[in-house]
């Protein structure tokens, strides 16, 4: 992606951004007095987007690395649309314990692709955190706490904020009038951000071109892999198959081009809004459009995936998703961990 493609939108200037932006400066200022420490380090990572910037897959691809560096690692999560209360151990590193409608569809995704980390939702991500340092053995060294920008009542060691090349600057704007949830001045309270998508490249742009708005670190690219599709007993699907495309994902069109940059032809696509439970209604619907087509499977996320496996009788399968930050980054933030681990043993 081009310099001139990341110049970011001029500050808007309209009354109602500008007390938006005062309300999100202010409540920054107020906890950063009143946030709650955990007494091992936080590393957030988030967006000022809503949704589909890439999030869940940069957590994974952080705690994979962590985790291969010998650090016990949990996942702190909020369990988005889960209907579990209070606070839920998903995983102690050994798979989920908890199905998707009780702990959310991204972090019972994330217990099953990490082995070896935990996964811990709650609304109250500090007591999430407390928790788990009382119950999993062995004690984490270091927590990731999931889409955690706004979620200033935990305090963090570390912010890493998340850009979507689809939608690098979300318009400028907040919501109504954007698809910002936090104005592009928050990016000034990160520590670094991180160009994110199929086609993301030159992080280092994006860090400039947000300097105007007070952000002071480095950028780095983090591209999204799209691996072929595994059927269900995990045997990867031939190019050339006919699928039926379902989503229920924040952007897509996204997924149903890189279903077709691998050989996959879409015969139908299913569209739900994002985090869509599922509902047997639905299960019919994609059934029908199965039958009406005669694709040779339904095609889907890995976030669909585990709401969708075990309940549809019909040759199901996922395309496997991947972060791959470049080498710089990890460089960067494995001298941070480092230290950040040795202060907490002294």
């Amino acid at each position: 992606m081009s310099r001139t493609a990341l110049q970011a939108p001029t500050p808007p200037r309209s009354p109602w951004q500008l007390l938006y932006g005062a309300a999100h400066r202010w409540r920054r200022r107020w906890y950063r007095q009143r946030a709650r420490r955990l007494r091992r380090p936080v590393i957030s990572i988030g967006n000022l987007h809503w949704g589909g910037s890439g999030k869940t897959p940069l957590t994974a691809a952080l705690a994979a690395r962590l985790r291969d560096r010998g650090l016990n690692v949990a996942i702190l999560t909020r369990g988005y649309k889960s209907r579990g209360q209070g606070i839920r151990i998903v995983s102690t590193g050994e798979g989920p314990l908890l199905g998707p409608l009780v702990a959310g569809d991204e972090p019972v995704l994330l217990a099953g692709k990490l082995p070896g980390v935990a996964v811990v939702v709650g609304p109250d991500r500090y007591r999430g955190g407390v928790h788990a340092l009382e119950r999993l053995t062995p004690a984490p060294d270091l927590f990731l706490l999931d889409d955690g920008f706004s979620h200033l009542s935990l305090a963090r060691d570390l912010d890493l904020l998340a850009f979507p090349t689809a939608d690098v600057f979300g318009g400028g704007r907040l919501a109504p009038g954007g698809r910002l949830r936090e104005p592009l001045r928050s990016a000034a309270w990160a520590d670094a951000v991180l160009l994110s998508g199929p086609e993301a490249r030159n992080g280092s742009a994006l860090a400039e071109a947000l300097r105007p708005f007070g952000f002071s670190g480095p950028g780095f690219a983090s591209p999204t892999i799209v691996h072929p599709a595994l059927d269900q007993r995990d045997r990867e699907v031939a190019p050339g198959s006919t699928a039926v495309l379902v989503t229920a994902v924040a952007r897509p069109a996204e997924v149903a081009a890189a279903a077709k940059r691998l050989g996959y032809e879409i015969a139908d696509t299913v569209t739900f809004s994002d985090h869509h439970a599922y509902p047997a209604d639905s299960l019919a619907l994609i059934q029908r459009h199965w039958r009406a087509t005669g694709a040779d499977m339904v095609l889907t996320t890995e976030k669909d995936w585990v709401k969708l496996f075990g309940r549809l009788d019909l040759p199901l399968a996922r395309l496997p998703l991947e972060a791959a930050p470049e080498d710089a980054f990890f460089e960067w933030l494995e001298a941070r961990v480092t230290a950040l681990v040795d202060r907490e043993e002294r």
